[in-house]
């Protein structure tokens, strides 16, 4: 059973959200005030956790950068329906996918089963160590060391790290990078993977190993060792 924790100042969906997920195989634990919410997460071990946008004292995307400074865990946020910006934002802080309210108990579910499995995705021995200039990637530990130091990423970074270094040269549409990564809703569309491709540049950085290809989409220039 898989435990997750749901951050959310409407006491009145906890319970019945809970009864739901339970019959997904799910242990879904509720806190109202975003403070006692990362307090619980850094207290107990959970797989995922959802969480609103709008808290009291701080508000969900607070709460989402806290909670990346320490962990990567699958992170699902629950945005008013039709803000794009606030998805934009989601995705830019780390937020592994989103889901506008109100929402659909079952596609939540559907949705932590999915963010959950590439969360916990073993890829096959074969491939077990990709090394590059500087950057090296134990996909049996989803491990990623850059110049020496371990680097942190989120699941999403990590899965498109591996798309791209998996298959150096390749020229990756951006529809074909949306299709892999099922966490980020295409009502986003290209914006998302932008924004997703930014964050890995960022985090690689020196290292520039990822190039713009004008009205495509993007292509890994790593060379293999």
């Amino acid at each position: 059973m898989h435990k997750v924790l749901l951050i959310d100042d409407d006491a009145a969906l906890g319970p019945p959200l809970a009864e739901y997920l339970s019959r997904f195989d799910f242990e879904l634990v509720s806190e109202t005030h975003p403070r006692d919410g990362l307090l619980r997460l850094h207290k107990e071990s959970f797989d995922a956790v959802i969480l609103d946008v709008m808290l009291p004292d701080m508000d969900g995307f607070e709460v989402c950068r806290e909670i990346r400074k320490s962990t990567e865990i699958p992170i699902v946020m629950l945005t008013a329906r039709g803000d794009v910006m606030d998805r934009v934002i989601g995705l830019e802080l780390g937020a592994d996918d989103y889901l506008p309210k109100p929402f659909e108990p079952r596609e939540l579910a559907i949705r932590l089963q999915n963010i959950i499995k590439r969360s916990l995705f073993k890829d096959n021995k074969d491939d077990a160590i990709l090394r590059f200039d500087d950057l090296e990637i134990d996909t049996q530990r989803r491990n990623v060391v850059l110049q020496g130091e371990s680097l942190r990423l989120t699941g999403n970074e990590y899965e498109l790290l591996i798309m791209f270094a998996k298959d150096p040269g390749k020229k990756f549409h951006r529809d074909e990078i949306l299709n892999q990564l099922r966490g980020i809703d295409v009502d986003i569309l290209t914006r998302a993977v932008d924004i997703l491709v930014s964050r890995l540049r960022s985090k690689l950085k020196p290292l520039d190993c990822i190039e713009t290809i004008r009205g495509v989409g993007y292509t890994f220039n790593g060379a293999r060792q």
